[in-house]
C-alpha cells in the first residue's frame, strides 16, 4: 500500500497539479478522525506519514502528571522517566499505537482522501480557467435542452443559457455549434457553475471586436448599444482618429463586416450610429434611418426632449411597435417624444393663441384699474376745490364769486352722488 499511495501522490502533482504536501496532511487528518471512529480512542492522537518510506503511524499524545488520573491521556513522572530521563512534569510523550489492521483502514481513507482532492482540484482548475473568460466570448457546444436551460460544452464543463438569455429567432439542436457570451462564473458545491448569455449586449460588442480590427484596438469606440435580441439592434460608435469615419469603418466594405455579425445573430438587424457629445445632433443620429428636424429639451426633464419629423416620416421615426423610438431612447438615455411637423405647428400655433388672448385680457383689466384711479381722482378733487376756495370767496365778497362757488359746490355734490350711484 504504501508504494501505491506514494505513486498516487507523484501521478496527482504531476498529472492534476495538486501538491503532494497538501493531500498529506489531509490524509493525516482524515486517519485521525477514522482512527477515533473505529477505535473509540481519546482525542490526543496524531496520525505521521512517511514520506520517504510511505508507511503510517499512529501515536497516542500523553502528559506527564504526578498522579494520573486517566491512562489515555496522562503518564507518571516515573513511568516517564523509565523512557527517558530528561522528561519533566507538563511534557508531551507519544506513543504509537498503530493498530495491526490500522492499513486497512488507512487504505480506504487513503482513497477517499485522494478522490475528494481530485475532485476538488478539478473544480478549481475549472473554475480559475473559465473565470479569465468572464465577460468574453467562447465557442461552444449544444449537448441537451430541457424547459428551463440549453446546455452547451465548453470542453471541460457544461454551461448552462437561461431562456432569458436564448434568442426568440433561433432553434438549438444538438450537436450545433454557436458562440455565446459568458455572464459569470460560479464556484458551487457541485462544481464550477458557468453561465452563458446569446442575448447580451456585449455580445455584440465582443462580436464587432472579432469582425472590425479598428473596434478592437480601440481606434474605433463602441460608446452605447441598445438591443432587442433577434430583431434589431443599434450601436453607436465614435472615431478616436479623425481621419476615420467610425460608421463606415463598422459597416466594412458594401456592409461586409456587419452583415457577418447579422448572420452570426441569425439576421438580427443592425443600425450603426455616430456618436456625439453634441445631445441634440446624437438624439437626432439615433432615431436613424428617419430625418429629425427639431430637438427641443424639456425644461423641467433634462432627460426629455421632443423630436420633430416631417409629416412623411413620422411612422418611420416611431418604427414598427415603436421599436425605433424604443431602442433610440435606450441607446440616448432620454425620453422622445416624436412629433410630426404639422402637430408640432399646430401646437405651436395654439400656444401662440393661447398667450394672444391672456395678453389681450391683461389689456383689457387695465383700463378698468385706470378709470377708477381717474374716477376717485375726479371724485375727490371738486370737494377739495370747494374747500380751498370757501376761505378766498369769505375775502373777496361779490355776487359774480358767491354764484360761482354756488355753482362749483353743485356741480361736485352733484358727481359724487353721481359716482357713488355707479359704485353702488
Amino acid at each position: 500500500m504504501s508504494k501505491e499511495l506514494l505513486g498516487a501522490l507523484d501521478v496527482l502533482e504531476t498529472e492534476k497539479g495538486i501538491d503532494k504536501q497538501i493531500v498529506i496532511d489531509a490524509l493525516e487528518a482524515a486517519l485521525v478522525s477514522a482512527y477515533k471512529r473505529n477505535y473509540d480512542q481519546a482525542q490526543n492522537v496524531e496520525v505521521n506519514f512517511d514520506q520517504r518510506k510511505g508507511d503510517i503511524h499512529v501515536f497516542a499524545v500523553k502528559k506527564v502528571v504526578d498522579q494520573v488520573y486517566d491512562s489515555r491521556l496522562e503518564v507518571s513522572l516515573d513511568e516517564a522517566l523509565t523512557i527517558n530521563k530528561g522528561y519533566e512534569i507538563g511534557d508531551d510523550i507519544k506513543f504509537e499505537v498503530t493498530p495491526k489492521n490500522f492499513g486497512r483502514i488507512a487504505a480506504q481513507t487513503a482513497k477517499q482522501v485522494i478522490l475528494q482532492r481530485v475532485r476538488e482540484a478539478e473544480r478549481n482548475i475549472i473554475y480559475n480557467q473559465y473565470s479569465q473568460y468572464e465577460n468574453e466570448i467562447v465557442t461552444g457546444e449544444v449537448e441537451r435542452q430541457d424547459s428551463r436551460f440549453v446546455y452547451v460544452s465548453l470542453g471541460k464543463v457544461e454551461a448552462v443559457m437561461g431562456r432569458q438569455d436564448q434568442m426568440p429567432n433561433e432553434t438549438y439542436r444538438i450537436h450545433d455549434r454557436i458562440k455565446v457570451y459568458v455572464t459569470r462564473v460560479e464556484n458551487a458545491t457541485k462544481g464550477p457553475q458557468v453561465f452563458v448569455s446569446r442575448t447580451h449586449a456585449d455580445l455584440l460588442k465582443r462580436l464587432f471586436e472579432q469582425e472590425v480590427p479598428e473596434v478592437y484596438d480601440g481606434t474605433v469606440e463602441i460608446m452605447a448599444i441598445a438591443r432587442e435580441a433577434g430583431d434589431r439592434a443599434k450601436v453607436a460608435v465614435r472615431s478616436n482618429n479623425p481621419d476615420i469615419d467610425p460608421v463606415g469603418t463598422t459597416v466594412g466594405p458594401r456592409g461586409q463586416r456587419v452583415q457577418t455579425i447579422v448572420n452570426e445573430l441569425g439576421g438580427e438587424n443592425m443600425d450603426i450610429v455616430e456618436w456625439t457629445d453634441d445631445e441634440a445632433k446624437f438624439i437626432a443620429n439615433a432615431l436613424n434611418p428617419a430625418e429629425v428636424l427639431d430637438v427641443i429639451f424639456d425644461p423641467n426633464n433634462e432627460r426629455a426632449c421632443e423630436v420633430v419629423v416631417p409629416d412623411y416620416q413620422l411612422s418611420l421615426a416611431i418604427g414598427k411597435r415603436g421599436q425605433n423610438a424604443r431602442l433610440a431612447a435606450k441607446l440616448t438615455g432620454y425620453k422622445i417624444d416624436i412629433k410630426s411637423e404639422s402637430e408640432a405647428s399646430a401646437i405651436m400655433e395654439a400656444d401662440q393663441a393661447a398667450d394672444e388672448t391672456a395678453s389681450d385680457d391683461s389689456a383689457a383689466d387695465a383700463p378698468v384699474a385706470d378709470d377708477t384711479t381717474t374716477d376717485t381722482a375726479s371724485d375727490e378733487t371738486p370737494a377739495d376745490a370747494t374747500t380751498a376756495a370757501t376761505p378766498e370767496d369769505a375775502a373777496d365778497t361779490t355776487d359774480d364769486g358767491a354764484s360761482s362757488t354756488a355753482d362749483v359746490a353743485s356741480d361736485a355734490t352733484t358727481d359724487t352722488t353721481d359716482n357713488g350711484d355707479d359704485a353702488e
